[in-house]
């Protein structure tokens, strides 16, 4: 029975632990990043590609969570977000808030637990998560701020 278990264990470790790699996200215009947390920079595994998230909305408990970079692309049409996360389902991204102003851009991660798979039990491990946001208008000199700092 103890090996039964064990072997059960590590299938759901397995199973929770696996990513799939977004694309690299190359852009022909300078890229400016913007770092939320210098600190805080760098994967656990160096070279290591964020995973590409993908609002699914609605989520249970959705909270801010603080962004690592804001690199522009699509010739500052766009912004591709990094950050750091745990396992989906149980951190999944709800939504981005962005507020565009003259001369600065706030963005806002919200993530919560899918609300798909309310059972579901995870490894806590840290996950580097990526997402592109499209502006209203392109980015030129704006500031970016991270909306979970404020």
């Amino acid at each position: 029975m103890g090996k039964l278990w064990l072997v059960a264990l590590l299938l759901m470790v397995v199973a929770c632990g696996e990513t799939t790699p977004g694309p690299s996200g190359s852009s022909a215009q300078p890229s400016r990043p913007v770092s939320g947390h210098p600190s805080s920079g760098g994967s656990a595994e160096p070279g290591a590609t964020p995973s590409q998230a993908t609002p699914v909305g609605n989520t249970i408990d959705p909270h801010k969570t603080k962004w690592l970079s804001a690199e522009p692309t699509d010739g500052g049409k766009a912004l591709l977000l990094t950050w750091w996360s745990g396992v989906e389902p149980c951190t999944a991204l709800d939504r981005v808030d962005v507020s565009e102003s003259a001369d600065q851009v706030t963005v806002t991660i919200w993530e919560g637990k899918d609300r798909r798979h309310p059972d579901a039990v995870c490894i806590a491990i840290a996950i580097k998560k990526q997402t592109k946001v499209n502006l209203s208008t392109p980015l030129g000199n704006r500031k970016v701020i991270d909306g979970a700092k404020h």
